[in-house]
């Protein structure tokens, strides 16, 4: 890689989708060589740039991600020459981390997963990554009976006689399972791949690149005698089948894994945190150069099995574990500018403009900044990083390459700051369309409220409101969408229904573009005149209003019922959408400056002093109310829809939208089943389940969960320290039950 393209939030869907395709190519040949061949041709740090950029365009641009694309595979195709095993349980890749930063806020979503507070006991282990090639040895009876390599994580080579010849492989285990598959990486060491490379030179035989291809060309030998020759070795790291539990505990599956035979790397701790984990990365990383093998970070896994199985998988890696890379290679330069892109979803993200340097072999003159907090010297958790130095115009900072495509801005050299260089003021107003930008309360990124009507929003917008989910419009698609914004044809999703009446006839039109004829013309005005009647829930998605999904956009249409209804509702609530906003800036502000004597009174206090200071009328508290307690909706979707509803702009492009439409309302839910159509209200803590998980069973099995009771609430799940809200389902006469009886409710025992 040796030009630096584009930004991903400068990408046109036409520059993307020319793209895609080269990176694709580029990443499954990169595959091919690293996992096939054992010939890599690229860094590690070059291959996960390209793999992060396909990522990001697939986020970006949903419409052109492949079902085969590489970032929904692991690892590589199985070689010719070999037998093939399927996996019983997927061989996963890992999220990879790159920063202190990256591991905290891996800690922090692990345990917002999991219900616990940053205070609540919660530990990991920490381990070398091993750079070297994964393997799984199957064992029945505590016999080995395979071995086979991860190959694309769903089926591997069979490559058991080869692993057979690798001493730290047991052929026989005592006290295990009936069935225990056993995984860990298969290395070579230092002096190894110097003794191979040497008698392979002198052989007039080709010689490795690293101890890893070595390693891996040395397994996938059709003759075992050859990998025999070669001194291989293996740590065992982790499970897949198994007749019975492990252990309960990843340190303890690793102790028994020890007492069965296999070598366990030695530098496996225990941590207790993020920090602690981060200290023995430090120790590890300084240790790295005399290991005498080959390392390119440190692992951590969630500690406790249990809460592994609770915290699950993604699509091809685990949300309990994390890969803690190695950094890439730095640099020194200067940012000679901040400017503020706005993406697809109106987040404005700050870009550094930087004097050209060159890192890891790249001419970078851009970088990202993250956010305002990044910008100001804190973390998502507003606590200081760098010191608590800031970032302003004019900083010599230090610019780093990892995985990503776009460089970080790591540190600033506050000796060589210039004189009299300000503060960076982030903006609160939009700067392609003038909307207020607004930065919701626990969220780091500030967004621009405009919605169809800001430029930088608008192709993405439209592209939503055709999506299969919203008005699914057959023939209208991204791509047509594209060209129709391009050539002015259509600006907001009412231009979509007067397609027909300006294109239809005269000078320009459809059927004369490129790529269109009389039919295929006729065809696309047929299929908008279909849409013209639209269920409210879909209408509603369509507008692609931050927070409103599928389901949200089925909650709020089934409240409503009507689109009058909602409108007039949104309308008269607003006033206490404008109070709820000013309290969260208040409470913002406060806890900024608060200490910790007296500081939830304080930010208490200036919440409703700026309430009481905007005085709300008691209707619009009345339907803030009503809003805010939909099940399904709560104060952050509830505050999306007021915004979008109260900009002047926007609120005149729904309109002419709507004025095109017969909006149909949600049918009658139908009830069946134990709790099907009950309304659940869960208060207190649980303690066998989080909430999420709890409110997930519940409407799993047709019921709708409440946040507040009411007359219309048909049971209340009640755990230690309920309430008011127990209270009142006891005045109201309301069924009330423990977590016990609701678990034996919900498995219907």
């Amino acid at each position: 890689m040796t030009d630096e393209k584009p930004a991903i939030e400068e990408l046109t869907h036409a520059q993307a989708a020319a793209e895609l395709p080269a990176l694709v190519a580029g990443i499954e040949a990169a595959n091919t060589a690293y996992h096939t061949l054992d010939a890599p041709e690229i860094s590690d740090a070059d291959y996960d740039a390209l793999k992060n950029r396909l990522r990001a365009i697939e986020a970006r641009f949903p419409d052109l991600a492949r079902p085969d694309s590489p970032t929904q595979k692991v690892g590589g195709a199985v070689a010719e020459g070999f037998g093939k095993i399927t996996h019983a349980v997927p061989m996963l890749s890992l999220e990879n981390g790159f920063t202190d930063d990256d591991i905290r806020d891996f800690d922090g979503r692990v345990r917002n997963y999991l219900g616990l507070g940053p205070e609540a006991p919660l530990t990991y282990t920490a381990e070398p990554k091993i750079d070297g090639l994964s393997l799984a040895l199957l064992y029945e009876k505590g016999v080995l009976i395979q071995a086979a390599t991860r190959g694309d994580g769903e089926v591997g080579e069979n490559v058991t006689e080869n692993a057979r010849t690798i001493k730290d492989i047991p052929q026989r285990l005592e006290n295990a399972p009936d069935v225990l598959e056993v995984r860990g990486e298969v290395y070579m060491s230092h002096a190894d791949f110097e003794a191979l490379n040497a008698r392979q030179e002198a052989a007039g035989e080709k010689t490795f690149a690293n101890p890893r291809n070595a390693a891996a060309g040395s397994l996938r030998q059709l003759d075992a005698r050859i990998t025999a020759a070669r001194s291989l070795h293996f740590f065992a790291y982790a499970w897949g089948a198994h007749s019975e539990p492990v252990a309960e505990t990843q340190s303890a599956a690793m102790e028994r894994f020890r007492a069965l035979g296999f070598t366990v790397n030695p530098l496996t701790v225990l941590c207790d945190g993020p920090e602690a984990m981060l200290a023995h990365y430090r120790a590890i990383e300084a240790q790295r150069a005399t290991l005498g093998y080959d390392i390119d970070g440190v692992v951590y896994k969630v500690n406790d099995l249990a809460l592994q199985r609770r915290l699950g998988y993604r699509s091809t890696t685990p949300r309990w574990a994390i890969a803690h890379k190695f950094p890439a290679q730095t640099a020194w330069t200067r940012l000679e500018k901040i400017e503020i892109q706005v993406g697809r979803t109106g987040a404005l993200s700050p870009v550094a403009r930087l004097t050209p340097v060159t890192v890891g072999g790249v001419v970078v003159s851009n970088a990202t900044l993250h956010n305002e907090d990044y910008i100001a010297g804190r973390n998502s958790f507003g606590e200081e990083i760098r010191g608590g130095k800031d970032i302003r115009e004019g900083d010599w900072v230090q610019v780093y390459r990892a995985g990503d495509v776009i460089p970080k801005v790591a540190d600033v050299d506050l000796s060589r700051r210039p004189e009299g260089a300000a503060r960076y003021v982030f903006p609160e107003i939009c700067p392609e369309c003038g909307s207020p930008a607004i930065r919701e309360e626990g969220d780091a990124v500030r967004r621009c409220t405009g919605g169809l009507i800001c430029p930088a929003q608008a192709i993405e917008k439209l592209r939503h409101f055709v999506s299969r989910g919203a008005f699914d419009i057959e023939g209208l698609g991204a791509k047509q969408i594209e060209a129709f914004y391009r050539d002015g044809w259509i600006r907001e999703p009412a231009d979509i229904f007067a397609l027909e009446e300006r294109y239809g006839s005269g000078l320009r039109q459809l059927k004369n573009r490129d790529g269109w004829g009389e039919k295929s013309a006729q065809n696309l005005f047929d299929a908008i005149r279909e849409r013209r009647r639209i269920p409210l829930d879909r209408l509603i998605f369509a507008l692609g209003i931050r927070h409103c999904g599928e389901a949200a956009a089925k909650d709020v249409a089934q409240h409503y019922g009507r689109w009058e209804a909602m409108a007039e509702a949104l309308d008269r609530a607003r006033p206490a959408a404008l109070a709820q906003r000013a309290a969260d800036a208040a409470e913002e502000a406060e806890r900024a400056t608060a200490q910790a004597e007296g500081r939830r009174a304080r930010i208490t206090e200036a919440r409703n002093a700026a309430i009481a200071a905007l005085d709300v009328p008691d209707d619009a508290t009345t339907a803030w109310a009503d809003l805010v307690a939909t099940d399904g909706i709560g104060p952050v979707l509830a505050l999306s829809l007021s915004d979008a509803f109260a900009n002047p702009e926007e609120r005149l492009a729904i309109d002419r939208l709507v004025a095109q439409l017969t909006i149909l309302p949600p049918p009658a839910k139908a009830a069946s089943g134990a709790i099907a159509g009950k309304t659940l209200v869960f208060t207190g803590t649980l303690e066998k389940m989080t909430r999420a998980e709890a409110k997930a069973r519940a409407e799993a099995l047709g019921a709708k969960v409440a946040g507040s009771v009411s007359a219309k609430t048909d049971l209340v799940i009640a755990g230690p320290g309920a309430g008011s809200k127990a209270a009142k389902a006891a005045e109201l006469g309301i069924e009330v039950i423990d977590e016990d009886a609701w678990l034996a409710l919900a498995q219907g025992t």
